[in-house]
Protein backbone atom coordinates (compact mmCIF):
# COMPACT_ATOMS: atom_id res chain seq x y z
CA UNK A 1 0.00 0.00 0.00
CA UNK A 2 1.14 2.98 -1.08
CA UNK A 3 1.06 6.20 1.83
CA UNK A 4 4.19 7.13 2.47
CA UNK A 5 6.34 9.48 0.38
CA UNK A 6 10.37 10.31 -0.16
CA UNK A 7 10.73 13.81 0.52
CA UNK A 8 14.25 15.76 -0.39
CA UNK A 9 16.57 15.87 2.22
CA UNK A 10 17.40 19.68 2.40
CA UNK A 11 20.47 21.33 4.81
CA UNK A 12 19.35 23.66 7.54
CA UNK A 13 21.56 25.61 9.09
CA UNK A 14 22.10 23.86 12.82
CA UNK A 15 20.34 21.02 12.40
CA UNK A 16 20.29 18.19 15.52
CA UNK A 17 21.05 14.95 14.72
CA UNK A 18 17.32 13.96 15.75
CA UNK A 19 16.81 16.27 12.66
CA UNK A 20 19.25 14.69 10.47
CA UNK A 21 18.16 11.16 11.19
CA UNK A 22 14.42 11.66 10.74
CA UNK A 23 14.73 13.16 7.53
CA UNK A 24 17.49 10.18 6.50
CA UNK A 25 14.28 7.91 7.36
CA UNK A 26 12.27 10.08 4.19
CA UNK A 27 14.75 9.48 2.04
CA UNK A 28 15.11 6.32 0.80
CA UNK A 29 17.16 3.02 0.94
CA UNK A 30 18.88 2.41 4.06
CA UNK A 31 17.63 5.62 5.17
CA UNK A 32 14.42 4.14 5.69
CA UNK A 33 15.48 1.22 7.22
CA UNK A 34 17.47 3.96 9.81
CA UNK A 35 14.24 5.52 10.72
CA UNK A 36 12.25 2.12 11.50
CA UNK A 37 15.16 1.39 12.92
CA UNK A 38 14.33 4.26 15.67
CA UNK A 39 10.73 3.44 16.18
CA UNK A 40 11.79 -0.17 16.84
CA UNK A 41 13.40 0.50 19.11
CA UNK A 42 11.72 2.97 20.77
CA UNK A 43 8.71 0.20 21.15
CA UNK A 44 11.03 -1.93 23.06
CA UNK A 45 11.39 0.57 25.61
CA UNK A 46 7.59 1.74 25.66
CA UNK A 47 6.19 -2.16 26.23
CA UNK A 48 9.17 -2.55 28.72
CA UNK A 49 10.84 -5.45 26.75
CA UNK A 50 13.81 -6.75 28.52
CA UNK A 51 16.51 -5.56 25.91
CA UNK A 52 19.62 -7.45 24.76
CA UNK A 53 22.33 -5.95 23.38
CA UNK A 54 24.97 -7.77 20.80
CA UNK A 55 28.19 -6.53 19.40
CA UNK A 56 31.40 -8.04 18.02
CA UNK A 57 34.72 -6.96 19.13
CA UNK A 58 35.54 -4.60 16.36
CA UNK A 59 32.33 -2.40 17.95
CA UNK A 60 34.47 -1.84 21.24
CA UNK A 61 38.09 -1.14 19.23
CA UNK A 62 36.34 1.78 17.91
CA UNK A 63 34.81 4.83 19.72
CA UNK A 64 31.78 3.05 20.91
CA UNK A 65 32.75 1.69 23.37
CA UNK A 66 31.65 4.45 25.94
CA UNK A 67 28.70 4.74 24.32
CA UNK A 68 28.12 0.91 25.15
CA UNK A 69 29.18 1.55 29.26
CA UNK A 70 26.69 4.74 29.14
CA UNK A 71 24.12 2.57 28.15
CA UNK A 72 24.55 -0.15 30.74
CA UNK A 73 25.11 2.94 33.52
CA UNK A 74 21.86 4.26 31.80
CA UNK A 75 20.24 -0.02 32.12
CA UNK A 76 18.73 1.05 28.75
CA UNK A 77 19.81 -2.65 28.19
CA UNK A 78 19.53 -5.89 30.39
CA UNK A 79 21.84 -7.97 28.72
CA UNK A 80 24.78 -7.31 26.74
CA UNK A 81 26.39 -10.66 24.84
CA UNK A 82 29.70 -9.89 22.85
CA UNK A 83 33.57 -11.81 22.06
CA UNK A 84 36.30 -12.18 23.71
CA UNK A 85 37.93 -9.47 22.17
CA UNK A 86 35.80 -6.93 23.75
CA UNK A 87 36.55 -7.86 27.16
CA UNK A 88 40.50 -7.80 26.83
CA UNK A 89 40.12 -4.60 24.74
CA UNK A 90 37.91 -2.81 27.23
CA UNK A 91 40.55 -3.23 30.02
CA UNK A 92 43.50 -2.37 27.44
CA UNK A 93 41.68 1.03 26.91
CA UNK A 94 41.01 2.06 30.59
CA UNK A 95 44.97 2.53 30.33
CA UNK A 96 45.76 2.75 26.90
CA UNK A 97 45.31 5.02 23.60
CA UNK A 98 44.16 3.46 20.52
CA UNK A 99 45.16 5.16 17.41
CA UNK A 100 43.47 6.33 13.79
CA UNK A 101 45.04 4.50 11.40
CA UNK A 102 44.47 3.63 7.55
CA UNK A 103 43.17 0.54 5.61
CA UNK A 104 45.75 1.28 2.76
CA UNK A 105 48.65 0.51 5.12
CA UNK A 106 51.88 -1.40 4.64
CA UNK A 107 51.08 -4.06 7.06
CA UNK A 108 55.03 -5.85 7.02
CA UNK A 109 55.95 -2.43 8.26
CA UNK A 110 53.63 -2.47 10.82
CA UNK A 111 54.54 -5.68 12.32
CA UNK A 112 58.08 -4.53 12.71
CA UNK A 113 57.21 -1.41 14.75
CA UNK A 114 55.08 -3.31 16.95
CA UNK A 115 51.34 -1.94 15.65
CA UNK A 116 48.54 -4.26 14.97
CA UNK A 117 45.57 -3.12 12.79
CA UNK A 118 42.28 -3.80 13.37
CA UNK A 119 41.01 -2.20 9.98
CA UNK A 120 41.74 1.75 10.45
CA UNK A 121 42.46 1.26 13.49
CA UNK A 122 45.82 0.72 15.44
CA UNK A 123 46.56 -0.97 18.57
CA UNK A 124 50.43 -1.05 20.13
CA UNK A 125 52.50 -4.59 21.12
CA UNK A 126 52.65 -2.12 24.18
CA UNK A 127 48.65 -2.22 24.59
CA UNK A 128 48.83 -6.03 24.40
CA UNK A 129 52.26 -6.59 26.99
CA UNK A 130 50.17 -4.26 29.09
CA UNK A 131 47.12 -6.09 29.20
CA UNK A 132 48.75 -9.43 29.58
CA UNK A 133 51.13 -7.84 32.79
CA UNK A 134 47.79 -6.53 34.19
CA UNK A 135 45.48 -8.99 34.26
CA UNK A 136 47.72 -11.88 35.35
CA UNK A 137 47.13 -11.05 39.05
CA UNK A 138 43.87 -10.47 38.71
CA UNK A 139 42.97 -13.53 37.83
CA UNK A 140 44.93 -14.68 41.11
CA UNK A 141 43.18 -12.92 43.04
CA UNK A 142 39.94 -13.97 41.16
CA UNK A 143 40.77 -17.85 41.77
CA UNK A 144 41.82 -17.13 45.50
CA UNK A 145 37.90 -16.70 45.63
CA UNK A 146 36.67 -18.57 43.05
CA UNK A 147 37.72 -21.80 41.44
CA UNK A 148 35.18 -22.52 39.52
CA UNK A 149 33.14 -19.32 37.23
CA UNK A 150 31.14 -19.21 34.29
CA UNK A 151 32.44 -16.53 31.19
CA UNK A 152 29.50 -14.02 32.76
CA UNK A 153 30.68 -14.47 35.87
CA UNK A 154 34.68 -14.25 35.23
CA UNK A 155 33.50 -11.23 33.46
CA UNK A 156 31.76 -9.85 36.67
CA UNK A 157 34.47 -10.17 38.82
CA UNK A 158 37.21 -8.63 36.45
CA UNK A 159 34.80 -5.57 36.15
CA UNK A 160 35.63 -5.02 39.78
CA UNK A 161 39.17 -3.89 38.98
CA UNK A 162 38.69 -1.46 36.62
CA UNK A 163 37.59 2.03 37.40
CA UNK A 164 37.19 3.95 34.23
CA UNK A 165 34.10 4.94 34.17
CA UNK A 166 34.12 4.73 30.37
CA UNK A 167 34.73 0.73 30.46
CA UNK A 168 32.06 -1.53 29.36
CA UNK A 169 33.06 -3.89 32.05
CA UNK A 170 33.54 -1.57 35.23
CA UNK A 171 29.95 -0.15 34.22
CA UNK A 172 28.41 -3.54 33.86
CA UNK A 173 29.97 -4.72 37.32
CA UNK A 174 28.56 -1.46 39.14
CA UNK A 175 25.35 -1.46 37.51
CA UNK A 176 24.60 -5.76 37.69
CA UNK A 177 24.08 -5.72 33.94
CA UNK A 178 25.33 -9.56 33.09
CA UNK A 179 27.57 -10.11 30.32
CA UNK A 180 28.07 -13.05 28.15
CA UNK A 181 30.96 -13.88 26.33
CA UNK A 182 30.68 -17.87 25.38
CA UNK A 183 33.52 -17.51 23.26
CA UNK A 184 36.17 -16.05 25.88
CA UNK A 185 38.93 -17.91 24.99
CA UNK A 186 38.77 -16.83 21.13
CA UNK A 187 41.52 -14.06 21.97
CA UNK A 188 44.52 -13.17 24.09
CA UNK A 189 42.66 -13.64 27.20
CA UNK A 190 42.08 -17.06 26.05
CA UNK A 191 45.71 -17.19 26.01
CA UNK A 192 46.04 -16.01 29.65
CA UNK A 193 43.38 -18.14 30.88
CA UNK A 194 45.19 -21.32 29.26
CA UNK A 195 48.36 -19.87 30.59
CA UNK A 196 47.34 -20.28 34.24
CA UNK A 197 44.89 -22.98 34.09
CA UNK A 198 48.40 -24.81 33.49
CA UNK A 199 49.92 -24.18 36.46
CA UNK A 200 46.00 -24.40 38.35
CA UNK A 201 44.24 -26.93 36.77
CA UNK A 202 41.11 -26.63 39.62
CA UNK A 203 40.81 -23.55 37.79
CA UNK A 204 37.89 -23.63 35.55
CA UNK A 205 35.60 -21.32 33.31
CA UNK A 206 32.23 -23.10 32.87
CA UNK A 207 30.90 -22.21 29.40
CA UNK A 208 27.62 -24.50 29.15
CA UNK A 209 26.34 -23.55 32.68
CA UNK A 210 26.41 -19.50 31.09
CA UNK A 211 23.49 -21.34 28.73
CA UNK A 212 21.59 -21.94 31.14
CA UNK A 213 22.14 -18.79 32.62
CA UNK A 214 21.63 -16.85 29.29
CA UNK A 215 18.28 -18.94 28.48
CA UNK A 216 16.45 -18.10 31.68
CA UNK A 217 16.90 -13.96 30.97
CA UNK A 218 13.80 -13.80 29.27
CA UNK A 219 10.62 -16.08 29.71
CA UNK A 220 7.44 -16.77 28.11
CA UNK A 221 5.88 -14.14 29.98
CA UNK A 222 8.51 -11.34 29.20
CA UNK A 223 8.65 -8.98 26.11
CA UNK A 224 12.33 -9.46 24.42
CA UNK A 225 13.66 -6.86 22.30
CA UNK A 226 17.21 -7.92 20.53
CA UNK A 227 20.04 -5.22 19.21
CA UNK A 228 22.36 -6.78 17.18
CA UNK A 229 25.73 -4.75 15.72
CA UNK A 230 27.49 -7.23 13.80
CA UNK A 231 26.88 -10.82 14.20
CA UNK A 232 28.92 -14.11 14.50
CA UNK A 233 28.55 -16.19 18.01
CA UNK A 234 27.21 -12.54 19.82
CA UNK A 235 24.25 -12.56 17.68
CA UNK A 236 23.35 -16.21 17.52
CA UNK A 237 23.91 -16.90 21.13
CA UNK A 238 20.89 -14.37 21.71
CA UNK A 239 19.33 -15.38 19.00
CA UNK A 240 19.31 -19.57 20.45
CA UNK A 241 18.85 -18.26 23.93
CA UNK A 242 15.15 -16.58 22.89
CA UNK A 243 14.18 -19.49 20.79
CA UNK A 244 13.93 -21.89 23.70
CA UNK A 245 11.25 -19.02 25.06
CA UNK A 246 9.39 -18.77 22.07
CA UNK A 247 10.97 -16.26 20.10
CA UNK A 248 11.85 -12.09 19.97
CA UNK A 249 9.15 -9.58 20.12
CA UNK A 250 11.59 -6.87 18.41
CA UNK A 251 14.98 -7.03 16.34
CA UNK A 252 17.15 -4.67 15.26
CA UNK A 253 20.23 -5.99 13.06
CA UNK A 254 23.04 -3.31 12.19
CA UNK A 255 25.90 -5.21 9.80
CA UNK A 256 27.51 -4.75 6.72
CA UNK A 257 27.18 -8.81 5.92
CA UNK A 258 24.63 -9.85 3.29
CA UNK A 259 22.60 -12.81 3.39
CA UNK A 260 23.65 -14.60 0.03
CA UNK A 261 26.58 -16.04 1.49
CA UNK A 262 24.10 -18.23 4.56
CA UNK A 263 26.45 -16.84 6.87
CA UNK A 264 24.72 -16.17 10.23
CA UNK A 265 26.34 -12.63 10.29
CA UNK A 266 24.27 -11.71 7.19
CA UNK A 267 20.77 -14.08 8.13
CA UNK A 268 18.40 -11.00 8.15
CA UNK A 269 15.78 -10.70 10.34
CA UNK A 270 13.33 -12.39 8.23
CA UNK A 271 15.41 -15.66 7.56
CA UNK A 272 15.12 -15.65 11.61
CA UNK A 273 11.53 -15.89 11.50
CA UNK A 274 11.90 -19.33 9.61
CA UNK A 275 13.72 -20.98 12.39
CA UNK A 276 11.27 -19.21 15.10
CA UNK A 277 14.25 -17.31 16.65
CA UNK A 278 11.74 -14.17 16.36
CA UNK A 279 8.00 -14.48 16.28
CA UNK A 280 6.70 -14.00 13.12
CA UNK A 281 4.58 -10.93 13.80
CA UNK A 282 8.43 -10.00 15.50
CA UNK A 283 8.34 -5.96 15.14
CA UNK A 284 11.72 -6.10 13.06
CA UNK A 285 14.42 -4.49 10.36
CA UNK A 286 17.77 -4.59 8.87
CA UNK A 287 20.21 -2.20 8.62
CA UNK A 288 22.59 -3.03 6.29
CA UNK A 289 25.79 -0.56 6.92
CA UNK A 290 28.58 0.38 9.33
CA UNK A 291 27.26 0.43 12.82
CA UNK A 292 29.86 2.43 14.17
CA UNK A 293 27.77 5.26 12.05
CA UNK A 294 24.12 4.32 11.84
CA UNK A 295 24.03 2.88 15.40
CA UNK A 296 25.25 6.62 17.34
CA UNK A 297 22.93 8.25 14.65
CA UNK A 298 20.16 6.00 15.68
CA UNK A 299 20.45 5.22 19.59
CA UNK A 300 20.59 9.57 19.54
CA UNK A 301 17.21 10.00 17.90
CA UNK A 302 16.06 7.30 20.24
CA UNK A 303 16.92 9.17 23.13
CA UNK A 304 16.28 12.06 22.16
CA UNK A 305 12.62 11.07 21.22
CA UNK A 306 12.56 9.34 24.50
CA UNK A 307 13.22 12.55 26.58
CA UNK A 308 11.07 14.35 24.80
CA UNK A 309 8.05 12.21 26.00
Amino acid sequence: MINKKIKDFKYKKGMKVSELVENLGQVGYQGINIGKAVETIKRMKKNKAKIFLTFTSNMTSSGLRGLFAQLIKEKFVDVVITTAGSIEEDWMKSSNDFYVGSFHADDEKLAKEGINRIGNIYVTNKAYGSFEETIAPVIQKIYSEHKRLTPSEFIHEVGKHIKDENSILHQATKNNIPIYCPALTDGSFGVQLNTFQQKHSDFVIDIVKDMNKIMTEADFNDEVGLIVLGGGVSKHHALMANLINGGINYAVYITTAHEHSGSLSGATTKEAKSWGKLKSEADAVTVIGDASVFFPLIITKVLDDMNED
